[in-house]
């Protein structure tokens, strides 16, 4: 029996490893990597890349082509169309042509329908038209007023939704794994490998604090003093934890923004880190004034575990790629999403 009982408790062992081995080689990359250099030499910011994987990626980032836009005359889609609330300044040519591509951004096999009602078009009773409306005053609001953080690239409906209904890459409240006290104890991730993290034992939600709430991105003391930081464990969890989403989601290493020797020194940092700095704070406003709103326009299917609206993260946009879609300039080919309709 005991030599029986030595075989199972060996067997088990052996699973375990190879269990064990399995996650750690389909976590692993093996060589031959690539680097290029980024900051000045001998400091070590370098991006590490893997040219297998740089065929695949491209091909993920194809870019649609635009359709033409049309002579700018005519009738106004305010004038002809019932309910027009965000575009009615438009032709109804370069109406229709907007409405069309984001069919083909967000619904290509689902259709108009997936939005509208098809018998009266401008009906609302369709939570997903009241949602795609604000969508698109949101895309508008990026691309006239965080050019801090896209600059002229901006986005369109594309930039996140890929095709599909749904963007791939959205977040909600996540307290963790039930505990005995219920969610008041909750340990915000330690000792619960955390997909965010790079399957590190770090928070389980950095993006509430600073994707949501406005709590300060810092870990390090501004002097070498007793007393001169606030900055607590739990901050550091989530801290750390926000950067590794950030690396992820833009496919690059710490180095990209910051120079290691000293994280928090902006001196070395690279001009990335302010991009980065003015992201955190563009997503903060998302979530905040569009998507937490929409509470409850969403059918309690598309809400999170604790009730909350879906909401955005740097990957949303980004997707792997250092700049959404390679840098692809989508928005200058409809100017309508440039600016703020009144």
């Amino acid at each position: 029996m005991m030599k029986f009982g030595s075989q199972l408790v060996l067997g088990a062992g052996a699973l375990f490893a190879l269990a064990v081995g399995a996650v750690v080689i389909a976590t692993s990359e093996r060589p031959p990597m690539e680097s290029v250099q980024r900051g000045y030499r001998g400091t070590g910011m370098d991006q590490i890349y893997n040219p297998r994987f740089l065929a695949k990626t491209r091909e993920a980032n194809v870019v649609p082509v635009s359709m033409p836009k049309l002579p700018d005359v005519g009738p106004k889609a305010g004038q002809v169309y019932k309910n027009v609330q965000v575009l009615k300044d438009q032709s109804v040519g370069n109406f229709t042509r907007l409405m069309a591509s984001m069919t083909n951004w967000v619904s290509p096999v689902q259709g108009c329908a997936y939005c509208h009602d098809v018998n009266d078009m401008a009906s609302d009773k369709l939570y997903t038209k009241v949602v795609s409306r604000r969508m698109l005053q949101m895309v508008q609001h990026i691309n006239a007023d965080w050019k801090t953080h896209v600059v002229g690239t901006g986005v369109t409906c594309y930039t996140c939704h890929r095709g599909q209904p749904v963007p791939q890459n959205i977040w909600f409240k996540d307290p963790g794994p039930l505990q005995a006290k219920g969610y008041a104890q909750a340990p915000n991730g330690r000792n619960h490998p955390s997909t965010i993290a790079g399957y590190t034992a770090l928070a389980n939600d950095p993006f509430t604090p600073f994707l949501e709430e406005a709590k300060d991105v810092r870990v390090a003391a501004t002097a070498a003093l007793p007393g001169t930081t606030n900055t607590s464990i739990k901050q550091t969890y989530w801290t750390y934890a926000l950067m590794f989403h950030l690396s992820g989601a833009l496919g690059v290493n710490c180095t990209y923004c910051h120079d290691t020797r000293s994280f928090g020194d902006w001196s070395g940092s690279t001009p990335q880190r302010v991009t980065a700095w003015y992201g955190i704070r563009m997503a903060r406003d998302l979530n905040v004034n569009y998507m937490d709103p929409m509470q409850n326009v969403f059918p309690p299917a598309r809400l999170g575990p604790l009730g909350d609206a879906p909401k955005i993260n740097c990957a949303t946009c980004h997707q792997g790629v250092y700049k959404p879609l390679f840098g692809a300039q989508m928005a200058k080919d409809f100017p309508e999403l440039q600016k703020v309709s009144q």
